[in-house]
């Protein structure tokens, strides 16, 4: 029962990031400059997640030890999302919200294979097997027909 909960718990996120598309871009042609709607984005994110961990503090009793992870760790999500949220302002408008997400989870399919191989940033290894190439390989076909087809 709990793994159909989280199941339905990241298809509800995925959700929220195709829906957080088309809005952006409406924000964007809204101001006339796709990156200050990701930055206004970023910004009531932050606002929202710093009340998040507030309320999450007083309630657990305890605080992020903000000086345990290395720097970078503080800037590289940041400016991934930053990459990503620009990326879906500036083509959801020119190639539909459904192809968007079609390339962005293709893309996450294909990094997070390479980074299980690898194990990036101490994750476990996992084998690059002929299931999971035809699987990412199906998947980008599949985006590509839902762009051009």
């Amino acid at each position: 029962m709990a793994a159909f909960l989280w199941a339905l718990l990241g298809i509800a996120a995925g959700a929220c990031i195709a829906i957080q598309a088309p809005i952006n871009a409406m924000l964007g042609r809204g101001l006339g400059m796709p990156v200050a709607a990701a930055f206004i984005s970023f910004f009531a994110g932050a606002l929202l997640l710093a009340l998040v961990v507030a309320a999450t503090t007083a309630f657990e009793g305890r605080s992020p030890d903000w000086r345990g992870p290395d720097l970078w760790l503080y800037i590289a999500g940041g400016a991934l999302g930053t990459v990503y949220v620009t990326t879906a302002i500036y083509l959801t408008p020119r190639i539909g919200a459904a192809a968007v997400m079609a390339f962005a989870v293709s893309g996450q399919l294909l990094a997070g294979i390479l980074l299980d191989r690898i194990g990036f940033l101490g994750m476990a290894v996992r084998e690059i097997s002929v299931g999971r190439v035809a699987g990412a390989g199906m998947l980008v076909a599949g985006a590509l027909m839902i762009r051009f087809l």
